[in-house]
């Protein structure tokens, strides 16, 4: 491709998340090594976002790289109606193992949209097959996204991306989020409002709600907005009391995000469903897997086909997906991982607090390996149009940073090194500094 700009190179492909008209010229990246991708003329980044959240251990682990070698020379792939394989079988048997005691039925699919999806589904025909069909109703918290799918786009609609499909998204309810900050003095009140419009809401339409969606501790994509483990707590607890259904979606928080294997293992009530995805095969391949208790999986149960899941992917539990995700969480223990992610939210935790000294920065908050905070700008949310100013400086700079509007935020592979997120936030810094808001 030498001689040839990108731009020209790339006028077959549509990116994702992209107003092609406006972007800039995208980077040819030509290799991953660690925190570091590498472009085609030679420059280095640091990928400060585990691209897009999925890269857990860093780029080009050989590792992972050798269980899907060492697996696409025994199975690559094969049907999974009516056949088992041991890949399938040994990772729902750890994620299992991982995941609170009622959650212990695997459903694997290809992403997270999907495993939000599936989960859906699976509450409103898990009443339906209970004979409760008027219970097709959902709830979901204002901001929260969850994926690109009709059903996930219907649970995420106020995150403000689908104007254009309103009239084909399913029925939901939603109630505030009560996010919070180092610092916030009214996160109590906020919560405490919170928990009561969802009480109200649950006493008025819980005889109609099959499900209850939630991320857990951090709301990614709506700009790493965080809750306490209590709130969560009070919101299952209000649910299952009005006979409402569970589901938390990890995709995002899950996998040692949040400082613990999963979000739901800082809180004391459990969820009767769970989505993962991104980084479940440690950034290398697509696979997610929805996560239900016994008591959902055994409302499918019957002699007719008419009470099973009828929801399948062409790649369902692929082996060499399932072979890296074993891999993945074979490194967390050779790397003492989640003890390693306890650095880096104390690293986090005072680059963020030397950052809100800064007249431009407010609401600092970490939670794990996630660090955010708030630019202070004439205009704030995700289309704001100081977003595409930091993008451009980061990577000018070096690092690939990808703020969600007004909202920098820092989620690193575990195998950052403190001098890296020490240039992070010097960059960060001069950025604040330089760009005219």
């Amino acid at each position: 491709m030498t001689g040839e700009s990108v731009r020209d190179l790339d006028k077959h492909v549509w990116h994702p998340f992209t107003q092609a008209q406006t972007a800039v010229e995208p980077l040819e990246i030509v290799a991953g090594a660690g925190v570091e991708l590498t472009d085609r003329q030679g420059r280095v980044y640091l990928d400060l976002i585990s691209s897009w959240w999925v890269t857990l251990h860093g780029h080009g682990r050989s590792e992972i790289a050798d269980a899907i070698s060492k697996q696409a020379r025994v199975l690559e792939h094969v049907i999974f109606a009516d056949v088992i394989h041991a890949p399938a079988l040994q990772l729902a048997e750890r994620l299992t193992a991982l995941l609170p005691g009622p959650l212990s039925r695997v459903f694997y699919s290809d992403n997270g949209s999907t495993a939000v999806e599936v989960a859906l589904k699976m509450a409103r025909q898990y009443w339906f097959n209970q004979g409760v069909p008027k219970k097709s109703r959902y709830i979901a918290f204002e901001g929260g996204y969850h994926g690109d799918t009709l059903g996930a786009m219907s649970v995420g609609r106020s995150s403000g991306f689908y104007a254009p499909f309103e009239d084909m998204l399913l029925p939901v309810s939603f109630v505030p989020y009560p996010e919070t900050w180092a610092g916030d003095l009214e996160a109590e009140e906020k919560e405490r409002a919170a928990l009561a419009a969802l009480e109200r809401l649950l006493a008025r339409n819980g005889p109609e709600t099959a499900a209850i969606i939630i991320e857990p501790l951090v709301q990614g994509a709506a700009g790493m907005r965080m809750s306490r483990p209590a709130f969560v707590d009070e919101v299952v607890r209000l649910a299952h009391h009005h006979d409402v259904l569970v589901i938390f979606d990890e995709v995002m928080t899950g996998f040692g995000r949040t400082g613990t294997m999963f979000a739901c293992n800082q809180t004391a009530e459990s969820p009767d469903i769970i989505c993962l995805s991104k980084g479940i095969t440690g950034g290398s391949l697509p696979l997610a897997a929805t996560v239900s208790s016994e008591a959902i999986y055994g409302a499918f149960l019957g002699q007719s086909f008419d009470r099973a899941f009828a929801h399948g992917h062409s790649y369902t539990a692929n082996p060499l997906g399932c072979a890296a995700g074993l891999a993945s969480l074979d490194i967390f223990g050779a790397d003492a991982t989640l003890s390693r992610i306890g650095e880096i939210e104390e690293r986090l935790h005072e680059g963020v607090t030397a950052l809100q000294g800064h007249p431009k920065v407010e609401k600092g908050r970490v939670t794990g390996a996630i660090a955010a905070f708030d630019l202070v700008a004439g205009d704030t949310g995700y289309t704001s149009a100081v977003g595409p100013k930091l993008k451009r400086f980061f990577l000018d700079n070096g690092l690939l940073l990808r703020p969600l509007g007004n909202v920098v935020y820092l989620l690193p592979p575990y195998c950052v090194s403190d001098r890296e997120l020490d240039q992070a936030f010097e960059i960060i810094g001069q950025a604040f500094d330089r760009i005219v808001l």
